[in-house]
């Protein structure tokens, strides 16, 4: 039986003050150029409703009185209802979301919280939502870059919208980057489906804020630690980011952050958080996290296999690299979750406006998208990183010297790849004729894009994916499977020397190489040449002390060393090595603005795994400096 449904209509005069009795909802309509929107204010003790133009107020009587946030002379009516709608669940609509600061301030900080009054128009689909909160701006290049700006706002109360999860924080995504405002919720919909826990959710909304209209946002989940978020246990749960934003790098100053012990990845602990996490706490994870770098490093798959999830490993390395997302490289966005005891789990996924080929050379004004769809991250062997990325951290990709996970990888995107598209695509047509019924035309109004529009990008994406997935399913079934032994020991078996004169003035241009012997390399390792195989041997830079370094050159191997030739990055660099294909004769170069030194010692070491053994080879590599003819300037 349907509900019966009981209304009272004001049309605004004046002065009017209207009684009214236990009513559940009261909305605000409003017109703003041929426009109608409609906004609740939900409360079930209004014992009157005044609205006094003079005084630009409008006001719901309830225990101490409240005043609505809206201007009088952009409302034209007022309904009380005393039925609440049938939810019908429908979740790809467009609602509507207005904000108030209590001051009529513009929202403008990252770092402070306004408070707001927010209403939510749930048109049916779920029950609409009103009440007091707080907001801030969030975001990193897309608060810096783009006057849209992203928003995070926190309820008072823990509450569900739109039938998501009951919680306080929640994230409203500007997407502005991204013409068709898909790309986000095309990933969360392919991370639902492949099964990665506590992926987020979207719902668009149309935002006022303050009476001005900011266009279509995507309402989402704060990535967080709660019962309806991430759901890890309170005393043992970790929640952890990858993120050179967040990590000691960029954030030198916060307490939550630190580099990771094996891989020197940029990390930041999200949970636990504020006073839960003690240094104590936070170099425990650092500890436990790095039982699993260092089982990944030595490719000793079964205990790998006890650390993390390897399946979600597997799903959530497909994304990144089927969306073409470069923020795996960077790290950047990348979660990860354990709970308690259990095994590390990768997720949620995070911020995905930087992939489907995004062009970069325009970064902060440009929003071209979808030109090539044979671009890699990791390349098409991942364990020797030959992909436009070759400085991905190996964290991500040394599991490719295992054979069993070469073969699981390929079997589950052989499970997924036919489907892969038709099925989430499907999806998107549901919001995407929601959008386009009239809310991207007035977010293309309020954010004009020359040359861009939403149905032609779409298409776009559309194609671009079909190319992807058919392309991915050609790159993965052809990852070179290897068949070496869990890694149990390390044994150094030698050091070569090398000597190279580089010419100052030639700068990253030299006409030298470093040249390595391999049948000495061979003879050092006690490998014969007819069973070496050269896919397995890696190259890293040594710190002067014997540790390893990190590779911040473009080849797949290298390093650039400092004055003190230890590897550093680009900007502190003297001078480089730098290892493409051919594993025996390696670029060099020297810093044109740094190098002033007339001779430089460093150390490459060569890898080769074998029958469970790690073997290295040092290579001593003497640099001499000329400098004929004088400085270059």
């Amino acid at each position: 039986m349907k509900h019966l449904y009981t209304f009272i209509i004001v049309f605004l005069t004046t002065f009017l003050s209207v009684a009214v009795h236990a009513q559940e909802r009261i909305h605000v309509h409003l017109t703003d150029q041929a426009e109608s929107w409609d906004f609740p204010y939900v409360t079930d003790d209004v014992e009157y409703f005044d609205i006094d133009k003079r005084r630009n107020r409008l006001r719901a009587n309830v225990t101490g009185g409240i005043i609505v946030p809206f201007d009088p002379e952009k409302v034209d009516s007022i309904t009380f209802e005393n039925e609440p709608l049938e939810e019908s669940k429908d979740p790809y609509q467009v609602y509507q979301m207005y904000i108030t600061t209590t001051d009529g301030k513009d929202v403008v900080s990252r770092d402070t919280y306004q408070d707001c009054y927010i209403s939510l128009n749930a048109k049916g689909a779920f029950s609409n939502y009103s009440a007091s909160g707080k907001i801030r701006c969030r975001g990193n290049s897309s608060f810096l870059w783009y006057d849209k700006k992203p928003y995070r706002i926190k309820l008072d109360e823990k509450h569900k919208l739109l039938g998501l999860g009951k919680a306080k924080s929640w994230a409203l995504l500007a997407n502005y980057r991204d013409v068709t405002d898909l790309m986000n919720t095309f990933v969360f919909e392919l991370g639902h489906w492949m099964g990665l826990e506590y992926t987020n959710h979207t719902r668009y909304v149309e935002l006022f804020l303050n009476g001005d209209y900011k266009g279509v946002y995507q309402l989402t989940e704060q990535i967080q630690q709660n019962a309806n978020r991430v759901n890890i246990s309170d005393e043992m749960g970790i929640l952890v980011t990858l993120d050179v934003d967040d990590g000691p790098g960029e954030s030198p100053y916060n307490d939550d952050n630190f580099w990771s012990s094996v891989y020197n990845m940029p990390m930041a602990v999200k949970y636990p958080e504020d006073e839960m996490l003690t240094s104590e706490v936070k170099d425990s994870i650092k500890g436990v996290f790095a039982q699993l770098e260092t089982a990944i490093k030595n490719r000793d798959y079964p205990l790998v296999e006890s650390l993390l999830d390897i399946r979600s490993f597997i799903h959530y390395l497909q994304i990144q690299e089927f969306i073409y997302n470069v923020e795996l490289s960077a790290p950047r966005s990348i979660y990860m979750y354990k709970d308690g005891d259990g095994k590390w789990m990768m997720g949620p996924l995070w911020d995905f406006d930087a992939g489907f080929d995004f062009d970069w050379n325009y970064m902060q004004t440009n929003h071209t998208f979808f030109s090539n769809y044979r671009e890699t991250v990791m390349g098409t062997n991942p364990y020797k990183r030959n992909g436009n990325y070759n400085y991905v951290p190996q964290f991500f990709t040394n599991l490719f010297g295992c054979s069993e996970f070469v073969k699981l990888y390929k079997e589950e995107w052989n499970r997924f790849s036919d489907s892969i598209v038709s099925r989430n695509w499907a999806i998107m047509e549901k919001y995407i004729t929601h959008l386009s019924e009239g809310p991207m035309t007035r977010e293309a109004k309020r954010w004009p894009i020359t040359g861009k529009n939403f149905n032609e990008e779409v298409k776009k994406m559309h194609q671009w994916l079909i190319n992807r997935a058919n392309f991915m399913t050609e790159l993965i079934n052809n990852i070179p499977e290897p068949d070496d032994a869990p890694i149990t020991d390390e044994q150094l078996c030698g050091t070569m020397t090398c000597n190279v004169r580089m010419d100052k003035n030639n700068g990253y241009d030299q006409r030298v190489t470093v040249n390595v012997d391999k049948n000495q390399l061979l003879g050092l390792l006690g490998e014969e040449a007819a069973t070496f195989k050269e896919n397995k041997l890696t190259v890293v830079p040594l710190n002067t002390d014997g540790t390893e370094g990190q590779n911040y050159t473009n080849g797949v191997f290298g390093g650039w060393f400092d004055a003190e030739d230890n590897p550093r990055t680009w900007n502190e660099g003297h001078i480089y090595i730098e290892i493409y294909d051919d594993l025996f004769h390696w670029s060099c170069g020297v810093h044109p603005y740094n190098c002033f030194d007339d001779n430089h010692v460093v150390t490459m070491q060569m890898q080769y795994p074998s029958g469970g053994t790690l073997k290295k080879v040092n290579v001593k590599v003497n640099f001499t400096i000329d400098n004929q003819g004088g400085w270059w300037w």
